[in-house]
């Protein structure tokens, strides 16, 4: 595996071009059966844990079943979180999900508009001038500043307004690296 060897800066950029799968960090998604997965028991999951832990340490295992998950797809709100509440599950989406996003080294941003609020997926580290470019590509190049909030700080205080008056909506420039969560206002 390549992403186990040390590798310079030139390296790394000389191996990137080729985009080799083996670079690419591993989440391993164990298919259990319904009834396995309810039971949290299966007589192969530790002999999995132990290949995983000696080829690829430090990789996140992440037991699901997929004919449960269709399942719980299917069932109004109500009827899943009863099923849930009953059999003392939860659904392991949300963990693939945000493990998915750990690994690949992603997070997310919003914007939002009268009628809509929308959450932008980027690479951990995205300027704001990029982070524009996602919406579109004038945006990038129109880029002047990021009006940011902190969805958190959004969340407390209840209303873009209460954000300002508590000091607590920011400008960012060009090198503003934007942060996950962060609720992003673009001024072209």
């Amino acid at each position: 595996h390549l992403r186990f060897s040390d590798w310079s800066a030139t390296d790394i950029e000389i191996l990137n071009k080729y985009m080799f799968i083996t670079v690419k960090p591993a989440l391993y998604l164990v298919n259990l059966s319904e009834k396995d997965y309810i039971r949290k028991k299966n007589k192969w999951l530790p002999k999995i844990k132990e290949w995983v832990d000696k080829n690829d340490p430090g990789a996140t295992i992440i037991p699901f079943s997929g004919v449960l998950e269709n399942k719980l797809s299917e069932m109004d709100e109500t009827e899943r979180k009863a099923f849930l509440e009953e059999n003392k599950i939860t659904s392991a989406l949300e963990k693939i999900i945000v493990q998915g996003y750990k690994a690949l080294q992603l997070q997310y941003f919003f914007t939002a508009g009268p009628d809509e609020v929308k959450a932008w997926t980027i690479q951990k580290g995205t300027k704001a001038p990029q982070a524009a470019g996602k919406i579109h590509t004038d945006f990038e190049k129109g880029f002047i500043m990021a009006e940011v909030m902190k969805f958190d700080d959004f969340k407390e205080e209840g209303s873009e307004a209460s954000v300002k008056a508590a000091g607590k909506y920011r400008q960012q420039g060009r090198n503003y690296i934007v942060e996950d969560g962060d609720i992003i206002f673009f001024q072209i």
